[in-house]
């Protein structure tokens, strides 16, 4: 947890304005498809992790403005995420409830099935994943119990792997959620008024059961909301909320929740390309048992997103708090900022080897592979804001011919400036990528001899609005110089681009190279 009072620098990004007010968007981060779960006082989110491990980021808050990355609910994807780099696909768009006396999460992964989890306590640890369905294309589960003690899985498809889109179906499920009973039915088509619609979440309120699904794509798109006085339909249609005449484009997808004080609100994505879907926060109300979401400024009779509104009537205020992003690799585990490109293993890294650093340990890359784009052992964070600046400190470290140390701006197009070792001793690369489910490329377009004096030397990129990257590097931490041309940051596979940290080995006769990184700093 990050706060005002404990922390040296300011939050390069938050909410919370310490009026008793908020801005949007509350996380100017990548947490995608957010869904959210209230037990008494307290707020869960989790967020779609595609690729990256550990997966299932669950975030924490008491007034869903301010939040906390506390754990994660999964540790390592099942299949074959060990050894190559799968953009893009992984853990497709989850949601959370709270049911029976423990938290459950459903997702599902497009190529392998739906998958659940369960946890009593929602820091963990998590149950094993356990595979409910094994079955291509069908994506973002959510379930509901009902008071019957019927329970049942609502989700869309994947055109991609099925060949349907814009339409829902739910399946009765078996209480526990370890199996569906039968293939369901079809409860929506939304082809003609609300095509792509999908990302369900199926609620139950005054004898109406609700679906809130987005509908009309990513970053132009709606949020529809559905109900029905049963569970199987017929379901009437309506949009609750869309841009209109704000900024905010594509405003849908997320999860709902009611307080105490007798507020609702809505959580939901913004698509802003390089930096991800970054999460917004609505106030939310009812009318005629139909929900009504943000404000309608222009008297369309829809909703449009707020900028700024008063915050969550929580019955007291709470501390500033945004989840953590620079680290001094001064505790025995990596922060919960980080996350590797694939199912990571242990001996890509170290946190005792040399106390109060990071040593990242050389590995090749996996057969075949040519380019920084298929390395699994490239550890990342999301990007935190839409201005700040990024720096490493990588100590210098004699005899590691053939590593390659560096830091990163990775998406489908990529730049990084690295370290390079060879016989006539080091030099620092800038070196231009690009890559995506077919074919990856490289190419070195501006490199610096460094003299063997250093003992270390800062990596530095500034990212500017819009997501505009200077790279740089110093000897002194003062004086910092430019390498490379002006990159603008691009998404990965269904991601924003990320900030990322790697040590490669390009010479085969090399089997102990590493680098070690004093501290990363974001401010």
């Amino acid at each position: 947890m990050m706060n005002l009072n404990q922390n040296k620098t300011q939050p390069v990004w938050y909410a919370d304005l310490g009026n008793g007010q908020y801005r949007n968007p509350i996380l100017y981060a990548d947490y995608s498809d957010p869904d959210v779960a209230r037990v008494g006082e307290d707020f869960y989110m989790t967020a779609s992790s595609f690729n990256s491990s550990p997966g299932l980021p669950i975030l924490h808050s008491k007034d869903l403005v301010n939040w906390s990355l506390i754990a994660y609910a999964v540790d390592r994807l099942p299949g074959g995420y060990d050894d190559r780099v799968r953009h893009g696909e992984g853990v497709w768009a989850p949601s959370i409830r709270y049911h029976d006396g423990k938290f459950w999460i459903f997702f599902s992964a497009p190529d392998e099935g739906i998958y659940m989890t369960t946890s009593v306590n929602p820091a963990g640890p998590w149950s094993p994943l356990h595979l409910v369905k094994e079955v291509k294309g069908w994506i973002d589960p959510c379930p509901l119990w009902d008071e019957d003690g019927n329970a049942y899985l609502v989700h869309a498809f994947a055109k991609s792997r099925t060949g349907i889109k814009s339409k829902l179906k739910i399946c009765p499920m078996q209480p526990d959620g370890k199996a569906l009973l039968n293939d369901g039915e079809i409860v929506f088509d939304g082809t003609e008024h609300h095509p792509t619609l999908e990302g369900p979440k199926l609620y139950k309120r005054n004898g109406y059961y609700y679906i809130f699904a987005p509908a009309g794509g990513v970053p132009t798109g709606w949020q529809t909301v559905l109900r029905s006085r049963h569970i199987m339909g017929p379901y009437e249609d309506k949009i609750v909320m869309h841009q209109g005449d704000t900024d905010v484009n594509g405003p849908h997808q997320g999860g709902y929740v009611e307080l105490d004080s007798g507020e609702a609100w809505f959580l939901h994505f913004q698509d802003r390309e390089a930096y991800g879907r970054i999460v917004h926060l609505q106030p939310m109300g009812w009318d005629n048992d139909w929900p009504v979401m943000g404000i309608d400024s222009n008297g369309d009779g829809i909703g449009e997103p707020v900028s700024v509104h008063r915050k969550p009537d929580v019955g007291r205020e709470f501390p500033i708090a945004v989840p953590c992003t620079s680290d001094e690799f001064d505790k025995p585990d990596l922060g919960l900022q980080w996350q590797w490109q694939a199912n990571y293993r242990p001996e890509w890294y170290s946190l005792s080897a040399n106390p109060g650093h990071l040593r990242l340990y050389a590995h090749k890359l996996p057969i075949g592979a040519t380019t920084l784009y298929e390395a699994p052992n490239v550890l990342c964070q999301k990007l935190p804001a839409p201005t700040f600046t990024a720096t490493a400190k990588l100590a210098i470290v004699p005899n590691q011919l053939g590593a390659l140390t560096g830091l990163t701006v990775f998406g489908h197009a990529y730049r990084y400036v690295a370290l390079q070792s060879a016989e006539a001793g080091y030099r620092l690369v800038f070196v231009e990528g690009r890559g995506d489910k077919e074919a990856s490329s490289e190419e070195i377009t501006a490199s610096v001899s460094i003299p063997d004096t250093y003992g270390s030397i800062y990596l530095r990129v500034s990212i500017e609005p819009e997501a505009s990257c200077i790279f740089s590097y110093s000897f002194d931490h003062t004086a910092y110089h430019p390498i490379g041309d002006v990159f603008e940051a691009v998404p990965g596979g269904w991601v924003g681009a990320k900030l990322g940290l790697f040590c490669l080995q390009h010479n085969e006769a090399l089997s102990h190279a590493y680098a070690d990184i004093e501290w990363f700093h974001i401010e």
